[in-house]
């Protein structure tokens, strides 16, 4: 039952939670995050294109709120798994040398791209539960941001999403031999984010016994992850370089999972796997969903 477990998943991980709605940005000079409120976009008289990313001369260069980089080693690793048939064949995939953001990107950080003009905020119409403007989430992860968000978060801070084999070469402490971030101990709350029934993050790297062998925090639980990728059902044909696949398909690729467990009979050992695989639709954006970087 646990190795076909994600088939029947993909359908129900594949809903359109709704794009970003666009503000004013003349109206965010001088606010702070938590004040930062989402009014309808038709009460400002915009239409929105949700494939047009945000191309204003930025006035500022870099984060205020520093990305904390960790240094991944290259190295070649066997990517996928026969457990899930959309993580199938395995393949070896060669990596070079890269840098991965230590946390998911977080709500202070993702509030100075925007009022930078770089960024739209998140959609907290349509998704009002959402961290953005919420008081003491500032150091949660931002979450509510579609795919082109959070390209135009990394643009901001001089960074790019990682690729679909970067996250997973990353997840398992540089391409090792193991089921989850710390290794092949079974889930618990010590190590990770998650709660039956919960409707909230946690500030970024709360559970540290859960990090890397090189200290990346929440590779699982707390959010799922944006990557460059789009999604296809298998492995077949992908880059065996470590790049990104990418297609002009409306479907991307997410990596890891988030703080709550929606199906009462999933297994969690399953789902926060470092190959389990999921998707949405670019312009999508959800409560369960955030990002992290790569250079």
């Amino acid at each position: 039952m646990k190795k076909n477990f994600s088939i029947a998943m993909m359908a129900a991980m594949m809903a359109v939670c709704g794009g970003a709605s666009a503000m004013e940005f003349g109206e965010l000079q001088g606010k702070t995050a938590a004040s930062l409120k989402v009014p309808a976009a038709e009460e400002k008289g915009y239409v929105v294109d949700p494939s047009v990313s945000v191309t204003i001369e930025p006035q500022i260069k870099h984060p205020e709120v520093p990305v904390e980089w960790v240094t991944i080693p290259g190295g070649r690793f066997s990517m996928g798994t026969m457990d899930f048939q959309n993580a199938t064949p395995v393949h070896e995939v060669n990596i070079s040398a890269f840098q991965m953001s230590k946390t998911l990107v977080t709500v202070e950080q993702y509030a100075e791209c925007v009022s930078a003009r770089q960024c739209l905020p998140p959609d907290v119409r349509k998704l009002p539960a959402c961290n953005w403007g919420r008081s003491g989430r500032e150091k949660d992860p931002v979450n509510c941001v579609n795919w082109r968000q959070a390209k135009d978060y990394a643009r901001f801070a001089g960074a790019r999403l990682p690729s679909e084999a970067e996250w997973e070469y990353a997840a398992t402490s540089g391409g090792r031999n193991q089921k989850y971030p710390w290794g092949n101990a079974l889930p618990t709350p010590d190590v990770v984010v998650m709660k039956r029934g919960s409707k909230a993050t946690m500030p970024v790297c709360s559970r540290p016994l859960g990090n890397t062998a090189q200290g990346l925090c929440d590779m699982t639980g707390n959010l799922r992850q944006w990557v460059e990728d789009s999604f296809v059902d298998s492995y077949r044909g992908v880059p065996v370089d470590g790049s990104a696949l990418v297609l002009w398909a409306p479907g991307k690729s997410i990596r890891g999972w988030y703080f709550n467990n929606p199906w009462p009979n999933a297994p969690l050992e399953i789902l926060l796997r470092s190959d389990s695989r999921s998707a949405d639709l670019a312009d999508s954006s959800s409560l369960t969903i955030g990002f992290r970087l790569a250079r």
